[in-house]
């Protein structure tokens, strides 16, 4: 549990209380409103915990629904067993919404957050178009996507350097792969290769220089990030090659 956000930490213990005490305020009614209206109360219940939570939590919460709604609104009362076949085939019933509406919601959740990155990454490119648009000089552009870079691609620091290649550093390419010597590194598993990793500037099939990046050990950027960094180099490159700085490759 350490390992969770805080909120799902809090929605897991939700999961686990909130369908008790559901169970507990329906007790008083549970002769007169039926076992099917009370089951879609509790998905109710699970849908907002998923919702809010994660999957683990949807789950947990939907177990917990059909436990308490068993043992608290099925008679015999006060028992996890079911005398009545309405009532076992409800129980099933309200276990296995409960978990699919938990899956629906928790992939709601992942979609919020992928459409929320994809339109700060969309932000970044937009705010970097404008400003190589409008900037007094190239440098500047070069400066503001060296900062992107940083907050991107979870780097420690990041540096321009102009004029010919020297060595043969690992290398983020145009496809957002990251080659290290002849081989290519996976960023998802490994995260970054131990030493500096440049990243060309290209302007009109002109080499202008390149951004040495710095990479923090425990980074590991998405292929969506490290090609949102190869544009935004490449508008540096623009820029540059705009100003009439570089040399052909």
């Amino acid at each position: 549990m350490t390992g969770f956000p805080l909120r799902d930490r809090i929605a897991v213990g939700a999961a686990v209380v909130v369908p008790l005490l559901l169970a507990l305020v329906l007790v008083p009614f549970r002769g007169t409103v039926s076992g099917t209206n009370t089951a879609l109360i509790f998905v109710v219940a699970v849908v907002a915990i998923a919702a809010n939570g994660s999957r683990v939590a949807g789950a947990v919460s939907a177990l917990s629904a059909a436990a308490w709604f068993d043992f608290f609104l099925t008679p015999p009362y006060e028992s996890f067993g079911i005398s009545r076949g309405e009532d076992v085939t409800t129980a099933i019933l309200l276990m296995l919404v409960g978990l699919a509406v938990s899956q629906l919601a928790a992939r709601a959740r992942r979609l919020q957050v992928v459409a929320v990155t994809d339109a700060a990454q969309l932000r970044r490119i937009h705010e970097t178009t404008e400003l190589a648009q409008s900037a007094p000089s190239a440098e500047a552009v070069v400066d503001h996507v060296r900062q992107e870079l940083v907050e991107l691609l979870g780097l420690r620091a990041c540096r321009f350097e102009y004029g010919t290649l020297l060595g043969h550093p690992p290398r983020l390419e145009q496809d957002g792969s990251v080659t290290a010597g002849r081989r290519r590194w996976d960023v998802g598993e490994h995260g970054w290769p131990p030493e500096e990793i440049e990243l060309r500037a290209i302007g009109n099939g002109r080499y202008q220089g390149r951004f040495m990046l710095q990479p923090s050990p425990d980074a590991r950027p998405t292929l969506q990030a490290r090609l949102v960094a190869v544009t935004l180099a490449d508008q540096a490159g623009a820029a540059l090659n705009t100003a009439g700085r570089g040399t052909r490759e």
